[in-house]
């Protein structure tokens, strides 16, 4: 058990070492002996658990989407109403994004991800697919206009965020990203909120800085 924990210990290590220099650098230009100094690893520990840098960038990925599905599942099971849920849902990514450089390197890998032969629809299709389930309630609990195409406004959702905050990367190194965020929903919501869902779009899109949640 103490030899399993201290394995753990490194590749988690290695990971987050991983994180900060292809967040920093990106695929092409890092290397396994940054990572390893990085880590505060040997060379050698690294290799026991990654046989390349492509494998090392998979699980960066890997880890990035599964910190993002914890927190996306933990947001869901509150079953708060449905277009609230999508806007928290968002902010909890922007914020994650903010904080943890697992996250921040596995948006910037997925990018390049062609330099390393990584398949990267997987977590683009998953969110899309949460989306346009939450759309669809969201129509049922008379949240948004029924004449809103589910699945196309999910895409676009999707698209609009990874716009949003890879626009926020650049010019701010996304110091503005949650302000960013909550200038898309302002946009978005009054163009497919249902008359008789009474909500503010302000206060609304205000759930992306404030953190104000409704009741449940």
């Amino acid at each position: 058990m103490v030899l399993q924990d201290r394995a753990k210990a490194t590749r988690d290590a290695v990971i987050f070492g991983a994180s900060a220099v292809f967040e920093e650098h990106g695929y092409g230009s890092a290397s396994l002996t940054q990572v390893s100094e990085a880590a505060k690893v040997t060379k050698g520990a690294l290799y026991f658990h990654f046989q390349s840098k492509e494998d090392l960038a998979r699980a960066v990925i890997e880890e990035q989407h599964r910190i993002v599905v914890a927190e996306s599942e933990a947001l869901l099971a509150e079953n708060r109403p449905a277009l609230p849920t999508m806007i928290l849902l968002c902010r909890a990514f922007g914020l994650k994004l903010v904080h943890e450089p697992v996250v921040r390197a596995g948006i910037r890998l997925t990018l390049e991800a062609s330099a390393f032969g990584q398949v990267v629809q997987g977590p683009y299709q998953d969110w899309i697919a949460v989306m346009e389930q939450l759309t669809d309630r969201a129509k049922r609990e008379r949240q948004v206009r029924s004449s809103v195409e589910s699945a196309a406004f999910a895409r676009y959702l999707v698209a609009s965020f990874t716009g949003v905050q890879m626009v926020s990367g650049v010019l701010t190194g996304r110091a503005d990203v949650m302000q960013r965020i909550e200038e898309m929903w302002a946009l978005l919501l009054p163009g497919i909120m249902h008359q008789d869902f009474h909500e503010d779009p302000r206060a609304l899109s205000g759930l992306v800085s404030a953190g104000s949640l409704i009741p449940k």
